[in-house]
């Protein structure tokens, strides 16, 4: 089985399209996401423009604020504070990487916990550590996602996940955890990557390193997301070796198509739950 990112991602989209809606009529008002863009960084600029299609597309109010890579930090603080105490935005997402001279960790800390659509600030990854409500990065909810797609039951499997970033490996660990899995990070000091990997009724590979885990990595049965974007000479290709693991794993993302597109709409979700909780108070 190939697990669609971008046809779940387009179901995901239309779930929130009808939710803006009625949450138009019964508030009188949308959801507000603004993206602040630091810097000319070529990626960051197509996945902003991407994000500001979608949210408009589902009926969010999206505004993008462009700065050059000159920016003072002063500046990025002082316009962060004002969206703070902006009632039309309810959710605030710095663009990622910023310019070494801007410290990211006390822009991640200035913004609202309860406009964090990237689900990067600390009371946020503090509540998801403690099992509490929280934004949760869009990242591993996506992967959660998808994996639910293939298993609605996830209790009692062994996971293992690859990576132990703030991104990705982290988050993921506590939403495994939190549907019962017993879970095995690994990382690039894991003695015996592969022994790990095969023992695993779940493996998510998040490391950045091109076709990592290759068929003999994976029992059969398994199932694999694969949130690596690698560019090499033949294309874009994930953490996982697609063409050897798919003939042993029960349920495979594929790369492109598979994680990527429900990263978007993951945040959309999260702006739309940051809407709804700041109605709710």
């Amino acid at each position: 089985m190939i697990i669609d990112g971008k046809k779940t991602a387009a179901e995901l989209r239309e779930k929130l399209k009808k939710k803006v809606a009625d949450l138009k009529s019964k508030h009188n008002a949308v959801p507000g996401l603004t993206v602040i863009l630091v810097g000319e960084d070529t990626p960051s600029k197509i996945y902003v423009k991407n994000k500001e299609k979608s949210a408009i597309e589902v009926g969010i109010n999206s505004e993008v604020i462009r700065y050059p890579a000159d920016l003072e930090e002063k500046v990025l603080l002082e316009k962060i504070k004002e969206l703070n105490n902006n009632n039309k935005v309810s959710g605030i997402l710095v663009q990622l990487p910023l310019p070494k001279h801007i410290d990211k960790r006390k822009v991640i800390e200035n913004i609202d916990p309860g406009k964090d659509v990237d689900g990067f600030h600390p009371m946020n990854v503090g509540n998801l550590s403690s099992g509490h409500d929280s934004s949760i990065p869009c990242t591993p909810l996506g992967c959660s996602l998808l994996l639910k797609k293939v298993e609605k039951n996830l209790s009692g499997k062994h996971a293992v996940v690859i990576g132990r970033s703030n991104l990705n490996g982290k988050p993921m660990t506590q939403l495994l955890l939190k549907e019962n899995c017993t879970v095995t990070i690994t990382h690039s000091k894991t003695k015996d990557l592969k022994a790990e990997c095969l023992r695993a009724d779940i493996i998510i590979a998040a490391v950045g390193m091109p076709k990592l885990v290759r068929g003999d990595w994976v029992k059969k049965g398994a199932i694999v997301i694969d949130v690596g974007i690698n560019k090499t000479d033949s294309g874009l290709v994930g953490d996982v070796d697609f063409d050897s693991v798919s003939k042993v794993a029960k349920a495979i993302t594929p790369v492109p198509g598979g994680v990527g597109p429900m990263t978007i709409a993951c945040l959309l979700n999260n702006t739309v739950e940051c809407f709804e909780k700041a109605h709710t108070e």
